[in-house]
């Protein structure tokens, strides 16, 4: 801001030196102007006293009165003679001597001011200055930023959940801090690093802490930041990049997102001439090539590894690959105690209950979550974050917003009531499902009521039984309107629940070999192939007496589970009507009420919040969709898993 401040003050300098060069002199205070005529009248009248001619042919002078005068004379060859011959005093004024210098540059001075300009705003467009990275004289300098060892503050002690990853990278830390350790026994350290993992789960966090644990210098970039639309400059600023690491070496060279820049070889449009392939070669061979670099390590993370080159993945490039996936239980609870130091917290509140309902929460979501919290007890000017806010943000994170100003008529609520009891119910009697952990019919989101299934742990695969009671419970809703509204009365809320039975029963068949008749065969195998860039997923065709096949073992998969699922609801029609009541009265019951009726008992009052985690974002759910917006799509945490 500093530099286009001067500039902009140096161009307003300019602008007015040559306008003053060039604009017209002001009068001189007193002088009144007469034309010429007058000036000559006065002259052979002998009222004039004393005249100053200067260069310019202005005439000012005196009266006999005292009276000064102005007046500019035409090229009047006899004006001398007149003068002296009524005896006026004539003083000649010599011109203004201009410097050779300020006559140049008034000569040159706008065509300079041009160019200048010209300039300026060339570089504002390439980002940065003469001569620096991404100007006009440096346009293939690298834009790697390196960061000094009191830059970063973040540690491995900031970092929770991948205690793994942390135990591989830590390695990579110790060497540089003490590599005759290794040394001595003949070991060399990994040349480069890839973190895979899904997002949010701490991959750049991890580098950072690695910058902040190893005390050395730390290069970080993005992918993105080497390819231009021009062919080259990518290649120049990796080759920049690593002539500045080996100055600093030993160092960390951070790429973040790798895959958009080394992505397969021989899919783009332009062949061997395509900018991202010449820069992808150059870092192929900077990383190891014919010339070391000792004292270089690369880290690198994407979460797309099935795109990159297959010569980036070798040893000798990235010897390590770290997974960093979503924490277990336990890192969660790290994790959420690392969130929460920043908060004043109530004594309710324990990490451990919370991390027990969040499975396949990544480290960024229980940020978001603790965040939630935070502000939803700012909301309402309390001083301290209570179990009561993390509820609330997490019923927020899962279920979405609450959409009080929907309003929904006594009979579409009384329908979606007895579709989210006829999901509980059904998930409550049949085998090996998670248990039900809450039901709202308050419309959130794209749903108008949501039946809530909390899994008791980490959960990794399916049995075939579990699957049969996932189909079983996502029929439920459809069954429960059927039966208490009739055939001509049932909505289009199943329309997610039947897509996500579909698709669990296909699966079955095709994927995970469930079917007798079938066989453990794969009838729908995935071949990657990468067009344009991206990675393409075909699935071979089967014979069409096969596919028929598969059609008839998903519709009898499917035709089992509903008519279990409608023995199931024809048997507790009584516990259905007092769920639905409860529904319609509470708007959202908790696990005590609903065990109140599967036992028909009494329903008691709503508890509140309890400490029974509330279940993830990836746990399985049942909902009626409001099939006027577009169907979200929430597939079971469980079968996504298999």
């Amino acid at each position: 801001m500093f530099k286009n401040l001067i500039l902009w003050v140096v161009i307003a300098v300019v602008l007015m030196s040559v306008f003053n060069s060039f604009g017209s002199r002001p009068n001189s205070r007193g002088d009144s102007s007469l034309s010429y005529s007058q000036f000559i009248d006065a002259v052979k009248s002998g009222q004039v006293q004393q005249v100053v001619i200067d260069d310019d042919n202005i005439i000012k002078g005196r009266m006999q009165a005292g009276d000064k005068f102005k007046t500019y004379a035409p090229n009047d060859p006899h004006l001398i003679d007149d003068l002296l011959n009524s005896g006026v005093e004539i003083k000649a004024q010599p011109p203004e001597q201009t410097s050779m210098l300020m006559q140049i540059f008034i000569s040159f001075g706008p065509i300079l001011l041009l160019i200048a300009v010209w300039i300026f705003f060339m570089r504002q467009m390439q980002g940065g200055g003469m001569g620096g990275k991404g100007g006009a004289m440096g346009f293939g300098k690298s834009k790697a930023r390196m960061l000094e060892e009191d830059q970063i503050k973040v540690t491995f002690a900031d970092v929770a959940g991948c205690d793994e990853a942390k135990e591989e990278v830590a390695e990579m830390v110790d060497f540089l801090k003490d590599p005759s350790k290794y040394q001595k026994l003949g070991g060399q350290v990994p040349h480069g690093a890839l973190m895979i993992g899904p997002p949010g789960t701490g991959k750049t966090l991890l580098a950072r802490a690695i910058a902040g644990e190893a005390k050395v210098p730390f290069f970080t970039i993005s992918g993105s930041d080497f390819v231009e639309m021009f062919v080259g400059v990518g290649a120049s600023r990796v080759r920049d990049m690593f002539e500045q690491a080996k100055k600093h070496a030993p160092c960390i060279i951070f790429i973040d997102e790798i895959d958009a820049v080394g992505r397969q070889r021989g899919a783009g449009l332009g062949g061997g001439n395509d900018e991202r392939e010449q820069t992808l070669n150059q870092l192929l061979v900077e990383m190891d090539g014919f010339e070391s670099n000792e004292g270089i390590i690369v880290i690198a993370a994407t979460n797309r590894a099935d795109v990159l080159d297959s010569a980036l993945l070798r040893p000798g490039r990235f010897d390590r690959q770290i997974n960093v996936g979503l924490p277990d239980i336990k890192g969660r609870e790290q994790i959420l105690a690392v969130h929460m130091k920043k908060l004043p917290l109530s004594e309710d509140v324990i990490p451990k209950y919370l991390a027990q309902g969040t499975p396949g929460f990544s480290g960024a979501d229980l940020a978001n979550l603790v965040n939630e919290a935070a502000l939803f007890a700012a909301r309402i000017n309390k001083r301290i974050v209570s179990m009561v806010d993390f509820e609330r943000a997490k019923d927020k994170l899962i279920m979405g917003v609450e959409r009080h100003t929907m309003v929904m008529d006594e009979k579409e609520k009384k329908m979606t009531a007895y579709h989210e009891a006829g999901h509980a119910i059904v998930g409550r009697l049949v085998p090996e499902h998670d248990p039900v952990y809450k039901i709202s019919i308050m419309p959130r989101g794209q749903a108008l009521g949501v039946t809530m299934f909390l899994p008791e742990k980490d959960q990794y695969s399916a049995s075939k039984r579990k699957l049969d009671s996932m189909i079983s419970s996502l029929y439920g809703g459809r069954i429960a309107e059927d039966q208490i509204f009739g055939w001509e009365q049932v909505s289009t809320g199943a329309s997610n629940d039947i897509e996500r039975a579909t698709e669990i029963a296909r699966n079955m068949v095709t994927k995970w070999g469930l079917s007798q008749r079938l066989g453990p065969l794969a009838y729908s195998e995935e071949e990657g192939e990468v067009f344009l860039g991206r990675s393409v997923t075909q699935h071979k065709s089967v014979a069409e007496e096969t596919s028929h096949s598969i059609d008839d073992e998903i519709r009898i998969i499917i035709n089992r589970n509903y008519q279990r699922s409608e023995k199931i609801l024809k048997e507790n029609t009584d516990i259905l009507h007092t769920m639905a009541d409860a529904l319609m009265k509470y708007e959202t019951i908790d696990k005590y009420q609903i065990e109140d009726l599967m036992n028909r008992k009494p329903v008691r009052e709503p508890q509140g919040w309890d400490d029974t985690p509330t279940p993830p974002n990836d746990a399985l759910k049942s909902e009626k969709i409001d099939d006027t917006k577009k169907p979200k799509p929430s597939i079971g945490g469980t079968a996504k898993q298999s």
